[in-house]
Parts: structure tokens; C-alpha cells; sequence
């Protein structure tokens, strides 16, 4: 009995950070709607935040089908200290605010979007062989988007490092030391990392991590850049509940509408 409840914290604790992560993203990419450097990439961008929230969705779905709640009560009512996000996610893309005078920041947005996208994929890659069948037949489905929404940020990523534009150059050297310090974050388990292993829902942090290392080696080698990656957490373990003000106001905006009428259904 004790294994089983073990292996159901575990699952749960898994699917809480895949859910969490994907809404958070998605919320900070929505952000770019009408913001975006160009009419065709405000359209690219904003169908990828919502494919991306769309998978948050079935992550959530998955949480509902465990007995955690419904799934729009999970995504909207869960207070931040109950989140489960990486904390570079909930990261704010810049200063302002959406409605009134946002100075954000596209080099920011454009690396955050590839590192995590490159490591959710590779994620995703391992969830397909996941113990827990309900996940890896999500993995399958989730894996066909991702594909699209990888290529479309790498070649972001690489036309402005490698555009000899000094400010371009500039600022995307700039959102690179600004993410790498947190971007541990995003591989980390928490405190159910071992058993979601030895239950084999997942591989390992340190095995995902270098895949993604050399995945995104070769792109930095294309563009010149330096290939020593040292990922880490700063500000703390999101997996464990730990957020900043970000998340709290970020949450405050997303479950506005929700909270207006709990009972309908969304």
C-alpha cells in the first residue's frame, strides 16, 4: 500500500509540473499578442502560446482524472505556493505592463522560448516510453506540435545571434546570461525526482540535461557563441513551491475571469 501511494505522489507531482510549466509559458508567450516584432510572427507566436496552453490542458486533464479536482479549477484557483513551475517561466518578459506602456523583451522571449521548447521536447522524447500509459500516450500527441514550435524558435535564436547586428547581438547575449542562471529549474524534480525514476515515468535530471546540452551545442557553435553552459538555479526550486512576486501577479491576471463565476463551466 505504501509503494502505491508513493507511486500516485509521484505521478502527480510529475504531471503538476508538466501542467504548471505549459500554462505559465503559455501565459507569458499570450503576453506578445499584438507586440510581436511583426504582423506574421504575432500570428506564429500566439498560435504557439496556445498550442502550449492547450497542453497544459491535457496535463491538467490527466491531474482531473487522478481525483486531484477538475482541471479548471487546478490551472486558475491553486494558490503560488502550490504551483509547481520552473521559476524562469513565470519570469516577467519585461517592465510594464501589458495594457500600459510594455517594454519587454523580445531577445528574453526568443531564448527562453528555445531553451524550454528544446527541453520539453526532449522531455516529451522520454515521456513516450513512460511507465504511467496515460502520459506516454499524451507524449505521443504533445511530440507532433513541438516539432513545429522548436524549429520556429531555433531559427529565431540563430538569425538574430548570428545577424552581426551589434544591439541584436547585444541583447540576445544578455537574455542568455539572464535565463542560464535558472534554467536548472526547468530539468529539476523536486522531492519525488528519485521515485518518478525508479517507477520510470521519466529519466533522469542529469540524463535530460545533456541532452539538451547537445542539442543546443551545435546551434551556439553555428552562431560563434561559447558552448560552457552553467545551468542553476538562483532563485530557488519552483518544484518545491518556491516562486517570486512574478507568479503571484501573473496568477492574479489569469484567474480573473475565473473567479468571477467559479461555477460556469470553461
Amino acid at each position: 500500500m505504501e509503494n502505491d501511494s508513493l507511486k500516485d505522489m509521484a505521478i502527480k507531482e510529475l504531471l503538476y509540473q508538466l501542467a504548471d510549466d505549459d500554462f505559465i509559458h503559455a501565459y507569458r508567450g499570450s503576453e506578445w499578442l499584438g507586440l510581436a516584432p511583426h504582423i506574421e510572427e504575432d500570428v506564429a507566436s500566439s498560435s504557439i502560446a496556445q498550442d502550449t496552453m492547450g497542453h497544459a490542458a491535457i496535463f491538467y486533464k490527466l491531474l482531473e482524472e487522478t481525483g486531484e479536482g477538475t482541471a479548471d479549477w487546478l490551472a486558475h484557483a491553486r494558490p503560488a505556493k502550490e504551483r509547481r513551475n520552473a521559476i524562469i517561466l513565470e519570469t516577467v518578459n519585461g517592465p510594464g505592463y501589458y495594457m500600459k506602456d510594455p517594454d519587454y523583451d523580445w531577445a528574453f522571449a526568443v531564448v527562453r522560448n528555445y531553451f524550454y521548447t528544446q527541453a520539453k521536447a526532449i522531455k516529451i522524447q522520454s515521456l513516450q516510453s513512460s511507465s504511467y500509459e496515460p502520459l506516454a500516450e499524451v507524449a505521443q500527441k504533445v511530440q507532433m506540435e513541438l516539432y513545429y514550435h522548436l524549429m520556429h524558435w531555433k531559427m529565431w535564436f540563430v538569425q538574430l545571434i548570428g545577424s552581426n547586428h551589434m544591439e541584436a547581438v547585444s541583447r540576445m547575449k544578455a537574455a542568455i546570461e539572464k535565463t542560464l542562471p535558472d534554467f536548472a529549474g526547468v530539468f529539476s524534480f523536486g522531492q519525488y525526482g528519485e521515485e518518478m525514476v525508479e517507477l520510470g515515468l521519466i529519466e533522469g535530471e542529469a540524463s535530460l540535461q545533456k541532452k539538451w546540452v547537445d542539442a543546443v551545442t551545435p546551434i551556439f557553435e553555428s552562431v560563434g557563441l561559447a558552448t560552457t553552459f552553467e545551468l542553476g538555479m538562483a532563485k530557488g526550486d519552483g518544484r518545491n513551491g518556491v516562486h517570486t512576486e512574478d507568479l503571484e501577479t501573473a496568477l492574479e491576471t489569469l484567474s480573473e475571469v475565473y473567479a468571477s463565476d467559479k461555477a460556469a463551466s470553461w
